[in-house]
């Protein structure tokens, strides 16, 4: 799909800058370290111990999301059931060649994505995995609807960069597709996500950053599906929104990406949400930046 150049990160990991998109799929803090703590402690993994579960991972890129869960899973013995939407083989590709890559995972992680990369598909007595390659407005159409996912991971690029995988439209479809106490991840703290994410009915809750962040305030999102506070297990990675973070939900940066027919080019969706931006009577971004002191940099709207 696009020219991939290869990056290193803070924590050794590698990761990958896309020239496309012109942005890097993760963190320069570190690759494993994002999909640590923004994706895999989220989940909070032991509560299906000896279970089974439903997965979704959108924008599957180098794999990172899914050989974490992996790995975790093949540790505690549970059935798992994988969907990936991915639209470029050239990321899964790199991994496969890439040793320091391979070498973080248990070693039946190397044979799952070498079936993903070469059949789309890896089946044995605990896992089902299914890659499925192109545009993940289309593919996820693919899933059969009697399919309910605990845990959907959405990895894309940032709004800004690929706001085809953050509309209203395509975030509906991805909901519908959460089961009940499911929950939906992601990294983005983008104000248009969160809004939107809440609009379909979400509890929304920030990933809370490591105490060696600094000034970062967030490290992400999770959206809980028909949420019930008296079924939500402990989990000390995420918690309610602060006050500064609902007032971003109450600013221009909360008006959502349009993609009506789930069609749209990058620039019309962005051009849309612009020009709905000129039009709204909202605090601006610029406003709210101001009272809390944020640099235009902190935050993803």
């Amino acid at each position: 799909m696009s020219e991939l150049i290869e990056v290193s990160t803070r924590d050794g990991s590698y990761s990958l800058r896309s020239v496309f998109y012109q942005e890097n799929f993760h963190s320069l803090l570190g690759a494993l370290e994002e999909t640590k703590l923004k994706f895999t402690a989220p989940s909070n993994l032991q509560r299906f111990k000896g279970k089974s579960l439903n997965v979704l991972d959108i924008c599957f890129g180098l794999g990172y999301n899914s050989a974490s869960l992996l790995d975790e899973l093949i540790k505690q013995k549970t059935y798992l059931n994988l969907y990936a939407l991915e639209i470029d083989k050239k990321p899964l590709e790199y991994s496969l060649r890439k040793k320091s890559f391979l070498e973080l995972w248990a070693p039946k992680v190397k044979k799952i994505f070498e079936s993903l990369y070469r059949k789309d598909y890896f089946e044995d007595q605990f896992f089902k995995c299914s890659l499925l390659w192109g545009d993940a407005r289309e593919k996820i159409n693919i899933i059969p609807s009697a399919i309910k996912f605990d845990l959907i991971y959405l990895d894309g690029f940032s709004p800004q960069k690929c706001p085809q995988v953050w509309t209203i439209e395509f975030l509906s479809k991805v909901t519908e597709k959460l089961n009940s106490q499911g929950y939906l991840i992601t990294y983005s703290s983008s104000a248009a996500v969160r809004r939107t994410l809440r609009n379909l009915g979400l509890e929304i809750f920030t990933i809370k950053p490591s105490f060696n962040k600094g000034t970062l305030w967030s490290q992400g999102t999770v959206a809980i599906s028909k949420f019930d506070k008296n079924k939500l297990k402990p989990n000390f990675n995420f918690e309610k929104l602060s006050v500064m973070e609902e007032e971003h939900l109450l600013t221009k940066a909360s008006i959502p990406y349009r993609d009506k027919d789930l069609n749209s080019s990058k620039e019309d969706i962005i051009k849309k949400r612009l020009d709905e931006q000129l039009l709204s009577n909202l605090v601006s971004t610029n406003k709210w930046r101001k009272k809390w002191g944020m640099t235009k940099s902190s935050v993803k709207s």
